[in-house]
């Protein structure tokens, strides 16, 4: 007869045992292979050129190589479809931001997601401060002149954007809002494309993500007003923000952050979440960001918990903004 000694020990073997099986085998080993990241947008964009700055560190952490894999159409929500349906075995991930994961609520009625009920959030990776920009040859000099010529030019000009629901389109809906005009929107498949548009003089104007901006401001290839945050961006000290240029109510800033399909394993989370830290605590990393105007997030705010809470907030925000343009 087995002692009592002995059955306990069984026991705890037998509970070890199922501890085991808790976390399924292929999350345990993860990664085994290539882990593809989709993009929703055009090469070239914030969201392209922040994906591949912070995945190519995430790739060494995680010893397997990450291929960026770039997803045109409906203001990335095509994409962003098309990683929700993907297999939820940490493989395809997606690198969202408050378009795909926000904006895109109120204005597509038929969204194909849900931001909040089809994606498991990983990480947030930066913070997009908005520009007001302009063709460099567009007749207002500053902000005040700005709004006085597209309010007595509405009908005439153009407004750029990477198509409904991006960023670019957002960010410039609220701003005509605030202005109260209704210029001809100029669709693009990213902000990349939309951006070559702006340098060769093709549209009047766009509000885009401080990372496109940046190289082609200190170019002189376009125009900046302002930058929609309370503070002046430290990569373009120069461009006042929307309080100091005349136009305290426009605010905005946008974000990227990694998701992944719902049902993925917590440990798979964990790990690409751990990657993700550890690239945005790398000087080089950290570096290149913040040379783009980045604002990199706080230790608290990298966390999946807080990103499911921003990605909630932002909804709630945009969804009344929004929602007269659907």
């Amino acid at each position: 007869m087995m002692s009592i000694r002995s059955l306990a020990g069984a026991c705890l073997s037998a509970f070890a045992a199922l501890g085991a099986f808790a976390v399924p085998a292929s999350a345990q080993n993860y990664p085994t292979r290539t882990i593809t990241m989709i993009v929703p947008f055009a090469a070239g964009g914030p969201t392209d050129v922040i994906s591949r700055i912070v995945t190519a560190h995430m790739a060494q952490t995680l010893g397997q190589g990450i291929v960026i894999e770039n997803v045109v159409g409906a203001g990335g929500t095509t994409a962003t479809t098309r990683a929700a349906r993907a297999g939820n075995d940490g493989y395809t991930l997606v690198t969202g931001h408050m378009g795909t994961h926000a904006a895109s609520v109120p204005l597509y009625p038929k969204l194909a997601y849900h931001p909040e009920k089809d994606f498991e959030p990983v990480a947030l990776l930066a913070g997009t401060p908005i520009l007001i920009l302009a063709r460099k040859d567009f007749p207002p000099k500053d902000l005040k002149e700005f709004v006085a010529y597209v309010k007595a030019n509405a009908e005439k000009v153009n407004a750029a954007h990477a198509g409904i629901g991006s960023v670019s389109h957002a960010s410039c809906e609220l701003l005509n809002s605030i202005l109260d005009v209704k210029p001809v929107g100029v669709p693009f498949n990213g902000t990349g494309p939309a951006m070559n548009a702006l340098v060769a003089g093709q549209v009047d104007y766009m509000c885009d993500q401080i990372v496109n901006a940046v190289p082609q401001i200190n170019a002189g290839t376009i125009k900046a007003y302002a930058v929609a945050t309370p503070e002046r961006n430290p990569s373009l000290p120069n461009v006042p923000t929307t309080a100091e240029a005349g136009l305290p109510a426009f605010q905005a800033q946008a974000w990227n952050a990694i998701f992944a399909p719902k049902g993925t394993s917590p440990a798979i989370i964990a790990t690409l979440n751990a990657a993700a830290i550890k690239a945005l605590d790398d000087e080089n990393v950290r570096k290149r960001l913040l040379e783009l105007g980045s604002v990199i997030p706080a230790p608290a705010n990298r966390t999946p918990e807080a990103l499911a809470t921003l990605v909630k907030s932002e909804i709630a925000k945009w969804t009344p903004v929004l929602k007269p343009a659907s």
